[in-house]
């Protein structure tokens, strides 16, 4: 058979030989979800007398804390602890995006909480109050009375900072701006030209199981059982932030409740129940009410952009600009690589792109599903509907004209680009030659029915993965990862990889997640997991294979 590509032959995946692969099978932890069985981070018992943590939030956005009478609170039978910036024990300082060790460090250094008394943003924590029932906790925070001194007005939407800055790297990997050519001449000497301007809002996560976290000590290590993304990340924050060894550290994440970017970053929830927990020495959970969830966790950043596009009257695009105006917060720096996308997408020989950025009195904006590709090519396909309106062209046939032979900035050829075939394929699977040419033309009915299409790209990240594979006795197979399942499946696509590795059915598969103590994985995130983890998976098989191989004194032929 042949090979896939130069120096990459097929391997027993490719063959398939199984069939498990493509099938659309149950999901492998459906039963323990359906029937109640699979334990979430708030839901672990058993493991001591459990305290219950509740988080005070700032109600200014921007100032300091002038006092806090906790008085109230500690007098209520129940109460065991209030924490505040005045005795929360020491944490490493914050460590801010121009001091990362690397650009990808960002969600695995130290973030701690109740450390001063400046307040960055409407509901930062000022205080956690745990009690011997949630109840008593939530009725004692509601008591404590925190005096604050306002300072400047704060800034809380992009609008209302006049001068934007330019960042000197996105996210410390992305240029800034990037030219070629001359865009205002040729955007100038354009026959047709559109000038648009978009806004998004800002968008936030809500996944199903709000943050939640349960840290347990034993000695001077600790377990801590919070919803993550990031198994690996998570334990290194925690271990960096209490100024503890990581293998001081363990984090479990069996099951997460959704996440998409919301839970990448350890939030205060996992932080100051670690601190109260060393403090109480008992198991202490907090979880992130509904409301603190907006206020507390990264959102996706608003935006304005601007998108020129200056063409022939073929359609042929002469000069394209794409400019952004994001937002990050007063005290860190975060970039929503919004005309990232655009970049790669079109041939013109003259453009320019530049991201912008302003400082708010807000949350620092994060990794939301998408990020950077959702807003900015919904602004740049947005424009380019506006062009094959103003050439009288099919949208279609106006992305087919401005294709790009190679990347149309460096020159590079891709390795692979299968967009054209992916017009037409879906031209013809929605019927896009019935499309009415003329907008709001389509009826059913009362309703009006539109006919649309936009181009789309993603970079295809990978990352390192490790995997561990055992075969038991009874020829049952257990493969563990440091990974996490966030609801997309990753128990049954890692079952799946090593049941067709091994030749096993998929009953004969358990995969064990979401521990810190596995082998590590770089996490649910970036779109990388199943990739990167299930290469890790399919590696551990096949040295497994190797051994058995070689222990029942087989010779090892083909590719696999």
């Amino acid at each position: 058979m042949a090979d896939l590509a130069p120096g990459y032959p097929r391997n027993i995946l490719d063959e398939d030989k199984q069939g498990v692969l493509g099938r659309p099978l149950p999901r492998v932890e459906g039963p323990l979800k359906v029937s109640g069985q699979a334990q979430y981070a708030y839901e672990y018992a058993g493991l001591g007398k459990v305290a219950y943590g509740v988080i005070v939030g700032a109600t200014i956005a921007n100032g300091r804390i002038a006092a806090i009478d906790a008085s109230e609170a500690q007098r209520m039978a129940g109460v065991v602890l209030v924490m505040t910036h005045l005795t929360a024990p020491r944490q490493a300082d914050y460590v801010t995006f121009d001091e990362l060790p690397s650009p990808f460090a960002s969600y695995s250094v130290a973030r701690p909480f109740l450390f001063d008394d400046k307040v960055r943003y409407y509901g930062e924590p000022v205080a956690l109050v745990i009690a011997e029932t949630f109840e008593t906790a939530r009725d004692a925070a509601a008591r404590l009375k925190v005096r604050y001194i306002e300072e400047t007005t704060p800034a809380s939407r992009v609008t209302a900072v006049a001068q934007p800055y330019a960042p000197k790297t996105v996210r410390g990997f992305i240029e800034t701006d990037t030219t070629k050519g001359d865009f205002a001449a040729a955007f100038e000497a354009a026959p047709v030209k559109i000038d648009a301007t978009y806004q998004t809002p800002f968008q936030h996560h809500q996944a199903i199981e709000l943050h939640a976290s349960m840290a347990v000590w034993n000695g001077d290590a600790v377990t801590v059982y919070v919803s993550t993304q990031l198994p690996i990340d998570c334990r290194d924050t925690i271990a960096a932030t209490l100024q503890i060894p990581k293998d001081k550290v363990r984090v479990v994440c069996k099951f997460v409740g959704g996440g998409f970017g919301g839970k990448l970053a350890t939030e205060a929830d996992a932080v100051l129940s670690a601190l109260a927990a060393r403090e109480l020495a008992r198991p202490v959970k907090t979880a992130l009410t509904r409301p603190q969830t907006f206020v507390n966790v990264a959102h996706r950043t608003e935006s304005i952009q601007r998108v020129r596009l200056g063409a022939a009257r073929d359609g042929r695009l002469l000069a394209l600009a794409h400019e952004s105006i994001g937002h990050t917060s007063v005290f860190d720096e975060f970039t929503e690589q919004i005309v990232g996308s655009t970049r790669h997408l079109y041939a013109a020989d003259n453009r320019w792109t530049a991201h912008r950025l302003v400082r708010l009195h807000l949350p620092q904006p994060g990794d939301m599903r998408a990020p950077g590709e959702a807003i900015g090519m919904l602004a740049f396909e947005a424009a380019m509907d506006e062009l094959a309106y103003a050439t009288g062209l099919d949208p279609i046939e106006l992305r087919i004209r401005n294709e790009p032979p190679v990347h149309p900035e460096n020159g590079k050829p891709f390795s692979t680009r299968k967009l054209l075939e992916c017009y037409h394929e879906g031209a013809r699977r929605f019927g896009w030659e019935r499309r009415p040419a003329q907008p709001g033309t389509l009826r059913d009915g009362r309703w009006l029915v539109g006919y649309g299409m936009a181009a789309a790209i993603r970079s295809n990240f990978m990352a390192p993965s490790h995997a561990r594979a055992m075969m038991a006795a009874d020829g049952r197979l257990t493969v563990q990862t440091a990974m996490t399942d966030i609801g997309t499946g990753t128990y049954t696509i890692l079952a799946q990889i090593a049941a067709e590795a091994m030749g096993l059915p998929m009953d004969r598969v358990v995969v064990e997640l979401g521990d810190s103590n596995l082998p590590p994985s770089p996490g649910s995130g970036g779109s990388w997991g199943a990739g990167s983890s299930g290469s890790g998976v399919y590696y551990a098989c096949i040295a497994l294979r190797g051994r058995m191989a070689k222990l029942a004194g087989l010779k090892r032929s083909g590719a696999d």
